[in-house]
């Protein structure tokens, strides 16, 4: 770890802010701006506001403090920085690798999480995660974890190799979009078959209805036909009648 690092030190606050993006840090960074600077205005721009005693006893009250919480971002830096050689949790991430060697994803993603669990920004972790979710088909996770990757100022260093998995993870979700395409027009070919049996299945149904419709007009020349042979047997009749009442 660089020296240079521990110059955030020297603001109490602004290592956790820097480092880590800790919002809780943001009121004592902000107090001890104020607290500063009021000193400085009290004591060299406008000294007979206040009694010289009491801002000389606020100037080395703020110093002692100052150094106190100089010490203490000190000694928190490494926990900051790499958490993962500080963390008294063992190191899983050499298991999780061979498990992802050894293709035993379930292994492999559960020692992963243990060690975003103590540091939940290591780009080595992430990288890999994201190949476990590429090969279980979860390429939308693996997609989301790429782009964190790519907002975290951290991972610079891995740029390349951030890179070359999003183009991995971009080939697959390519693939399993054509392969969803492909499975479509597999099943639209099927459809037009079905018609023509929809076809053949109605037009017995109209023939039918037709035969359904036509009896009552068979029907009445049934009856028309029935009813001459009715009047041409009474014509006869009285035929007959009135021949016999002549004989007679």
């Amino acid at each position: 770890m660089h020296l240079s690092n521990y110059l955030t030190c020297l603001w109490p606050g602004l290592s956790e802010l820097w480092w880590r993006g800790r919002l809780s840090a943001l009121p004592l960074a902000i107090g001890f701006a104020l607290a500063f600077n009021a000193l400085l205005v009290m004591r060299y721009l406008y000294p007979t506001w206040v009694d010289p005693w009491l801002i000389g006893s606020a100037w080395w009250i703020g110093i002692v403090m100052w150094g106190v919480w100089t010490v203490k971002s000190m000694r928190a830096l490494p926990e900051l920085l790499q958490p993962r050689q500080v963390s008294q949790q063992p190191d899983c991430f050499p298991e999780a690798q061979q498990a992802f060697l050894a293709e035993q994803w379930d292994v492999a993603e559960a020692r992963l999480l243990a060690v975003l669990e103590i540091e939940p920004r290591d780009p080595p972790a992430l990288l890999l995660l994201s190949g476990v979710y590429r090969h279980t088909d979860r390429a939308g996770y693996a997609a989301a974890l790429i782009q964190e990757l790519q907002r975290l100022e951290v991972a610079a260093a891995w740029e390349i190799e951030i890179q070359a998995e999003a183009e991995r993870v971009q080939r697959w979700l390519e693939l399993q979009a054509e392969a969803t395409d492909a499975g479509q027009e597999d099943v639209a070919p099927n459809e037009p078959e079905n018609e023509p049996e929809n076809d053949s299945a109605v037009e017995p149904q109209e023939q039918a209805g037709e035969t359904e419709d036509s009896p009552p007009e068979v029907l009445s020349m049934d009856a028309n036909r029935g009813q001459q042979p009715e009047e041409s047997s009474t014509l006869h009749d009285s035929a007959i009648t009135h021949w016999s009442r002549k004989a007679a």
